[in-house]
């Protein structure tokens, strides 16, 4: 009996791998018959595969003035308090908690880091780690200034926020009309950004 038993499942042992090896070769026989050919290296993406950005929601934070260090080794230094604000859009809306903090280095080449580290609290009362880092040339407001935001939301509806890819936009609010004395900035007093999630 085991001399039998062993030869009929012999069959059974090698059929296995040559069936997965005759798979194999069907299915690079199939590709052979009709081979795609590979795009260059470097080549622009079809419009269908290219990342598109939606518009999620808008800030306007409020600021108090600047608190400045001066030039350091580094260069020049200052952070801007952030005492609260609106939140408002298809995805988001809320208000922007007082108690963050702008940090801003300047170098003496004009361009300059900022760093805004704060919280928001969405209509529902959730709160929101929002943490902003941009780089920017040129006098403030003289450019458009582009961000990319971090944020960290608790498990949830608003899980979406530390799951995503981000950018947005920075641009001045002042008010119309605001002087500033001669040779000074206009004095600011809140900021509007806008907040794209990148698909």
């Amino acid at each position: 009996m085991k001399k039998n038993s062993r030869s009929s499942m012999a069959p059974l042992w090698i059929a296995g791998p040559v069936a997965v090896a005759a798979a194999s070769l069907l299915c690079l026989s199939a590709l052979a018959a009709s081979p795609v050919a590979p795009t260059p290296l470097g080549s622009v993406p079809e419009a269908s595969q290219l990342p598109r950005a939606e518009f999620v929601f808008e800030e306007r934070v409020t600021l108090s003035p600047a608190v400045v260090l001066g030039e350091t080794a580094l260069g020049h230094r200052q952070y801007i308090p952030i005492t609260g604000g609106k939140v408002a859009g298809p995805k988001l809306n809320g208000e922007v908690i007082p108690g963050g903090w702008d940090f801003q280095l300047r170098y003496a080449s004009g361009c300059g880091l900022l760093s805004a580290d704060y919280f928001l609290k969405a209509v529902d009362g959730t709160v929101i780690h929002v943490f902003n880092e941009g780089f920017s040339c040129g006098a403030p407001g003289s450019e458009r200034t582009y961000t990319r935001p971090r944020f960290e939301a608790p498990k949830g509806p608003h899980e979406w926020l530390t799951r995503g890819t981000f950018v947005a936009t920075i641009e001045l609010d002042n008010p119309p009309g605001a002087a500033a004395p001669a040779g000074q900035p206009p004095k600011l007093e809140a900021i509007r950004i806008k907040f794209y999630q990148i698909k």
